[in-house]
């Protein structure tokens, strides 16, 4: 069975970093995209950045600059490092990756629980 466990969320002032930590465990065929998607109270989950197997990377407009998206194959982990942390940044992040069980089945989308960050002063 597939999981994927996040951490490293918590509460920064504005101006301030914290970086996000995703693993995949379980028994999989393979990994491809990887990625993080947040959801504020009472708004839709948006994405936030993606990340490619041979790691090319999509960003949100709103987190081009500030945040980086990255990944390490071996340990299955996804990261996404957050500076610069604005107000309107606060929302449960969750990890989302697709992944291929098994030779014989298609892959599918997997998400994380989620964590909160919350950015304030």
């Amino acid at each position: 069975q597939v999981q994927l466990v996040e951490s490293g969320g918590g509460l920064v002032h504005p101006g301030g970093s914290l970086r996000l930590s995703c693993v995949a465990s379980g028994s999989f065929f393979g990994i491809y995209r990887m990625g993080w998607f947040r959801q504020a109270p009472g708004k839709r989950r948006d994405l936030v950045a993606t990340i490619t197997r041979d790691a090319s990377t999509n960003y949100a407009d709103s987190v081009q600059g500030r945040f980086t998206i990255s990944r390490d194959n071996a340990k299955n982990t996804v990261y996404l490092e957050m500076n610069s942390l604005k107000p309107e940044d606060t929302a449960v992040y969750y990890c989302n990756a697709v992944i291929q069980v098994s030779s014989v089945v298609a892959a599918s989308q997997y998400w994380g629980q989620g964590t909160q960050v919350t950015v304030s002063s």
